[in-house]
């Protein structure tokens, strides 16, 4: 994802109206083409248009980001005294300010004299006006009036950019189109978030769950980070949850969750249960059947869903960033996307805001991949490309520290200056580099062979004892389903599905085999 208003975005503000469609060569994907002056260009790579530098702006604004969306999670609430606090005060506009004068001074044709009209009340497809005035929504509506709103200011920003692609797919699928403010609490909308639980991108998905609705995570191509991508993923997930659990409230607890959990929850409702319904929702919240995280996870949608649609009501005037629009090309082999931003007369921001998939700021050796480029482009960058000499598509290679590695030894293994590097990377503090830290390295003019690539560190997961290692497989037997199965191994549901190939819509049958997976935290 980009870091729209202070991130790489920063930069391509100006010079980007980014996307929702493309095109080999020039297939359109929204409005109005992009225009860049060539002094506009000159000083926004003046102010620092680099991928370290850029890289360095992403990772501040990804943990500004972080920050307020673990207290978004930790948040608790004194539930004796906010039963019967009123709500949050909402700040008038001007406009209704005046209104409301009128009416107190002249009654009811006080509207009329001003020529006011009724104030339009906001509509949803998710059930908002039910719960609205449940004391946790109450809680999560001052949480982000007071606690995060700067940062909710920036989020609800961001949204302006992806709304009417995420409302298009979730129609597509006829689910509710304001489960689009799931975005919100997830990730602030951001395509480079990461949780402490490894979760990744704007609709947080684990890389499993990622991979089994379709999506490429490996060390050049993460598409968790794909907006486009991962919300046709994300709107699956969720089609797939509202299939099986009957209800948007609870497809969209299991999204947090896990299905099985939720399952597990209604198992134990008292009496029988006939049907569920979003009102299940908070009859497992009113029995505690769901951790904290999940309790709050609805009453945060419909908090965020309320501020979203009036945000001047509840104080924020956030200014929404245009729809991105785009073009789209085929890249054969290894390219930075510098050289991208070069042959398409635009910044590196603005590639990399397009391109939030390719985490290392180049496209994969040996594969071919699709890169977007700003809208009016493509065709133009493609010409470029083919005759571009193979010795100039890389103007640098990353590299990871390995343990006791100085910037001396960096240097020698790539047959350039230190002063090479520091000059790569701005940021770079020489006598305090950290395992795992990335440097970009000067290449220009050289073909980079595959053995020059450093290897990105593996993101660490909680051991496996070898006790927790499975006896290997089941038979399925009559009656049996998988989530039953899970449960009898002691392992999650997304992980028997996943090591199996399976999908929440998927049939198992008497005498199919089943494998089971090891059991694993929920970095897994």
């Amino acid at each position: 994802m980009n870091k729209d208003c202070v991130g790489w975005g920063l930069l391509a503000t100006t010079l980007l109206v980014a996307a929702c469609g493309g095109a080999r060569g020039g297939r359109a994907g929204g409005e109005a083409p992009l225009s860049a002056a060539p002094d506009t260009l000159a000083s926004a790579r003046a102010a620092g248009d680099s991928l370290a530098v850029l890289a360095a702006r992403t990772a501040r604004d990804s943990a500004a980001d972080q920050r307020v969306l673990d207290s978004l999670h930790r948040a608790k609430v004194a539930t004796d005294t906010l039963a019967d606090r009123p709500p949050p005060a909402a700040p008038q506009v001007k406009g209704e300010e005046v209104e409301r004068e009128a009416v107190r001074l002249f009654g009811p044709e006080g509207r009329t004299a001003i020529g006011a009209a009724p104030s339009a009340q906001p509509t949803f497809d998710i059930d908002v006006s039910t719960f609205a005035t449940n004391h946790r929504v109450l809680e999560y509506l001052e949480f982000f009036q007071v606690d995060s709103h700067d940062r909710f200011e920036i989020w609800l920003s961001r949204l302006g950019r992806y709304e009417g692609m995420i409302r298009e797919r979730l129609r597509a699928k006829r689910l509710p189109e304001d489960l689009v403010y799931l975005t919100l609490i997830e990730s602030g909308l951001s395509n480079t978030a990461v949780s402490r639980a490894r979760a990744v991108g704007m609709w947080q998905f684990m890389a499993s769950t990622g991979r089994l609705y379709g999506l490429t995570v490996d060390p050049w191509v993460d598409e968790r980070r794909d907006p486009f991508k991962a919300t046709e993923a994300a709107v699956n997930y969720l089609a797939d949850l509202r299939e099986r659990l009957g209800s948007v409230y609870l497809a969209a607890a299991a999204y947090n969750a896990g299905v099985g959990r939720i399952e597990r929850g209604i198992d134990r409702l008292p009496g029988e249960v006939d049907s569920v319904d979003d009102r299940t929702f908070f009859q497992l919240v009113n029995h505690r059947y769901l951790r904290r995280e999940t309790r709050d996870y609805v009453p945060k949608l419909i908090a965020a869903s309320l501020i979203a649609k009036r945000p001047a009501q509840y104080g924020f005037e956030a200014e929404p960033l245009p729809p991105l629009v785009f073009d789209e090309i085929t890249i054969p082999d290894a390219t930075g996307l510098d050289v991208i931003a070069r042959l398409a007369d635009t910044t590196v921001a603005a590639v990399l805001d397009l391109n939030p998939q390719f985490v290392r700021g180049i496209t994969p050796p040996a594969r071919s991949v699709v890169v977007r480029v700003p809208r009016g482009r493509g065709t133009l960058v493609a010409e470029r490309f083919d005759s571009l000499p193979v010795t100039e598509r890389i103007t640098f290679v990353d590299h990871y520290v390995a343990r006791g590695q100085t910037l001396s030894d960096i240097a020698k293994r790539y047959h350039v200056s230190v002063a090479m590097i520091e000059g790569a990377n701005p940021l770079l503090h020489a006598h305090s580099l950290r395992v795992g830290q990335r440097v970009i390295i000067p290449m220009s003019g050289r073909v980079v062979p595959l053995s020059a690539w450093s290897v990105p560190p593996e993101p660490r997961y909680r051991r496996v004892s070898r006790t927790d290692a499975s006896a290997g497989s089941h038979r399925v037997r009559a009656g049996e389903t998988a989530t039953v199965i899970a449960r009898r191994y002691g392992v999650s549901l997304t992980a028997l599905l996943n090591y199996n190939g399976l999908t929440l819509g998927s049939v198992i049958r008497p005498g199919d085999v089943i494998k089971i997976p090891q059991k694993c935290g929920t970095a897994c």
